[in-house]
């Protein structure tokens, strides 16, 4: 099936429409449930009482507060995961040496569940800011070294003889052949690190120190009761990750259209 396309607009995916189809039924679901009595709102309220808390917060200027550092705190701890990931994963897929040595404790170190590191980063960073990116880091990390390194080992013979009759260096060959030949698999890691960068900035904001972020919100809710603002916070964290993954994904096709 072909993309929809306005005349001169941007093309939407059917795939997007269909998407949404589940969780607008179950949004509607909810709100009969909640208007009918079939639920007990003290523990699922009405939609419009979760939008009127929300508004509550962004008028006190908590929201925005909060939005803002929990995305500040997540893309800061991509941006460093996806650097060291994309650096050990071309280093690992190029040298031998490497791959025999580092590769072995990487898939040891990767099947840990994530949350076993919050005591050991906790113990080495503190509970400050610095601790929760580091956490987000490590999550955006893990898929990035994969992917590229995955990327880097499958460019085509073929080109690797062109190199080595034009009597490429290592830098050409790294930044004329590997990394082009590498990108489609370097942006699916990328894509995936977002995806798991946002979710460890949602565990960091819970198990470690109370701050601001859409996690501490939640808290709050949940320490004072306050089911709306437990909903809201949740409702918040689902629509800012289908937004990232939905961005990553149009980023990455616009890329390696050619691909």
């Amino acid at each position: 099936m072909t993309d929809v396309a306005a005349p001169n607009g941007p093309r939407i995916a059917p795939s997007v429409h269909r998407g949404l189809v589940l969780p607008v039924a179950l949004l509607a679901a909810w709100e009969l449930s909640s208007r009918l009595g079939l639920a007990d709102p003290r523990f699922l309220p009405p939609l419009e009482i979760i939008a009127r808390s929300g508004w509550h917060e962004m008028m006190e200027g908590r929201l925005w507060g909060d939005l803002l550092a929990s995305l500040r705190r997540d893309l800061s701890g991509f941006g460093l995961g996806a650097t060291i990931g994309i650096a050990l994963g071309t280093v690992l897929g190029l040298s031998r040496l490497a791959d025999r040595i580092l590769t072995p404790w990487f898939n040891g170190l990767k099947q840990i569940a994530l949350v076993a590191w919050i005591p050991l980063i906790s113990m080495w960073f503190g509970f400050d800011e610095a601790a929760k990116v580091v956490f987000v880091a490590l999550a955006a990390c893990i898929p990035v070294v994969l992917n590229t390194q995955e990327g880097v080992r499958a460019a085509p013979l073929p080109l690797i003889e062109v190199g080595r009759t034009l009597r490429f260096s290592r830098t050409q060959f790294l930044l004329r052949l590997h990394l082009p030949a590498a990108l489609p698999s370097i942006l699916t890691g990328l894509h995936l690190g977002l995806i798991y960068a946002w979710l460890a900035t949602v565990g960091a904001e819970y198990f470690m120190a109370v701050g601001p972020g859409i996690g501490g919100l939640i808290i709050a809710g949940r320490e004072r009761f306050d089911m709306p603002l437990v909903l809201l916070g949740i409702l918040i964290l689902g629509c800012i990750g289908f937004a990232i993954d939905r961005m990553a994904g149009w980023i990455e096709h616009r890329l390696i259209r050619w691909h």
